[in-house]
């Protein structure tokens, strides 16, 4: 693991405080979103309703006072306090991994009055400093591909990137693509499972599978998967491309209850193949919104031809 110098404590600073649940969480919620609300989407809405909540339940913050370090709320960190009010912040959520501790820094943001003073700079730098302090097995962060300032700083403070990741989400405009006779969309056969596994592994790295909870163990063939997804509620459909006898790529299909539904791509080579699996789940899924996490900056072009908008690229980055 890289050794950054860090000349300045936290205790020795005196705007940097540790976060206290107690008091900070809905102020740190407000900051979050007028730092990002040009970007926010649902899911990041959601998570600041849900901070704002937390903040206002006072035995849900007396039991997490306690459990900090077990929990994905960002219920530990740093906050920068300037003139009676919080105007910076970084979150330090925990996760486990095959009995491995890892930290993630999370939520870096400044006040847009207090910007280039150094302030997002000095916060990330105590945060990493404190996961080391826990004896972490790795720190990471990510950060969106459009935002080269903090990708500079964090480069700077000795993380390097590990993995890109788009988020494409279907819209309402009609596919540029059209049906391709050369492709056949057939049912996901169990004979293709070997292949599907192998390309799921390249598109879905184990590096970041910490924090997706990838686990495609569940898409296998055979009566024990057929008997957990019956368990688990799992309405999940799989598909095949196929040329001839040839396996081309396959899709996986996962509504996720209302309406928005998410997709799991394994294609080896062929992009046209990935545009028509795509195009066959659009027409599946009628009126669900459909989204694909895909890595960052790979058959971009079919992926669009399908009728899908990227949302965000962000870039997966370890200390």
């Amino acid at each position: 693991m890289t050794t950054i110098a860090l000349p300045v404590k936290a205790k020795e600073h005196p705007h940097i405080r540790a976060l206290n649940v107690l008091r900070d969480l809905s102020t740190v919620a407000d900051l979050i979103e007028l730092c990002f609300s040009n970007t926010m989407d649902n899911d990041g809405q959601r998570y600041v309703n849900d901070m704002r909540r937390a903040g206002r339940d006072e035995g849900f913050l007396r039991w997490a006072n306690h459990i900090a370090e077990t929990t994905s709320l960002p219920l530990m960190g740093f906050v920068w306090e300037e003139d009676g009010r919080i105007v910076g912040n970084a979150s330090l959520i925990q996760f486990r991994d095959k009995g491995k501790r890892i930290h993630l820094i999370a939520n870096v943001a400044t006040h847009p009055d207090y910007r280039r003073r150094g302030i997002a700079r000095a916060l990330t730098e105590r945060t990493l400093q404190s996961a080391r302090d826990k004896k972490t097995d790795a720190v990471w962060l990510h950060v969106r591909e459009d935002n080269p300032g903090a990708v500079r700083l964090y480069g700077d403070l000795g993380f390097t990137e590990v993995a890109r990741r788009t988020s494409w989400i279907s819209n309402s405009d009609s596919p540029r693509a059209q049906a391709d006779s050369a492709i056949q969309i057939i049912p996901r056969s169990p004979r293709f499972w070997n292949q599907q596994a192998e390309w799921l592994r390249r598109r879905y790295p184990d590096s970041i599978a910490w924090y997706h909870s990838w686990n495609f163990n569940t898409l296998r063939p055979g009566f024990w998967a057929w008997l957990a997804n019956l368990f688990m509620d799992f309405d999940l459909e799989q598909w095949a491309a196929v040329r001839g006898d040839d396996l081309l790529g396959a899709l996986t299909w996962l509504p996720n209850g209302g309406r928005s539904s998410s997709l799991f791509a394994a294609v080896g080579d062929s992009a046209p193949a990935l545009t028509q699996l795509l195009l066959h789940a659009r027409r599946a899924a009628r009126n669900s919104t459909l989204m694909l996490d895909f890595p960052g900056g790979e058959m971009t072009e079919a992926v669009a031809a399908a009728g899908f908008s990227p949302r965000r690229t962000l870039i997966w980055m370890r200390a």
